[in-house]
């Protein structure tokens, strides 16, 4: 689709969420994925079962459906929904592995956000990870650069030859949760989500009890 790669080597971009709704700053950073880190392709993972998330995520045809819509249009993205196949835990890690015995000769890139980058040694089998796949960090983009960000080489236990790139990104201010509450409330989400997401939402009557939140 007109994507540029970097030499000859495949580069597949792995990037996961629960999609809870899927907004716009989700479509937003896989853009800038894409055309920044020259990927031949984006995959888009909706979690499983998160291990990491106190509450319970809605059913995942709905997420499943939602991401669909929202990535539709985003050239160079691709669904998979193998982690909701799953049973049991869903671990970045047992992705990264599955690419990997498929793509052998690919170069894996995990994009994560900078609070996700910070949070990288809570996650399971995260040295693992390292040794596996290109850690690719969204920063926000100023005239000074990345300077004074979080650094991942700040990392405790950091494994030798972890590899790291950055996506120059200027977070928006959404969250899944507040959209949550939005709906619950009958507060208007035109402007925060897909408009195909948006009318999935009202369609199906998600997020409209509190527990649906």
């Amino acid at each position: 689709m007109g994507l540029s790669t970097a030499g000859s080597t495949k580069r597949i971009g792995v990037y996961g969420g629960a999609f809870d709704p899927p907004h716009n700053a989700h479509v937003a950073l896989a853009e800038a994925a894409i055309a920044q880190l020259h990927l031949t392709e984006l995959r888009i993972f909706p979690t499983g079962e998160a291990w990491h998330k106190a509450r319970a995520l809605s059913m995942a045809s709905h997420r499943l459906a939602m991401v669909e819509l929202a990535f539709t249009d985003v050239a160079g993205a691709r669904v998979d929904d193998r982690e909701l196949k799953r049973t049991g835990p869903s671990y970045t890690l047992d992705t990264l592995r599955e690419l990997r015995g498929e793509h052998p000769d690919a170069q894996l890139l995990l994009v994560l956000g900078a609070d996700q980058g910070k949070a990288l040694p809570q996650w399971h089998g995260w040295q693992e990870i390292l040794s596996i796949a290109t850690v690719c960090i969204a920063y926000r983009a100023s005239p000074s650069g990345t300077a004074g960000q979080f650094d991942p080489q700040s990392l405790p236990d950091l494994p030798s030859g972890a590899r790291f790139e950055t996506i120059e990104f200027t977070p928006m201010t959404l969250s899944a949760t507040d959209i949550r509450e939005r709906v619950r409330l009958g507060t208007d989400i035109a402007r925060l989500v897909p408009p195909a997401v948006a009318r999935y939402i009202a369609q199906h009557h998600l997020y409209t009890r509190p527990d649906d939140n």
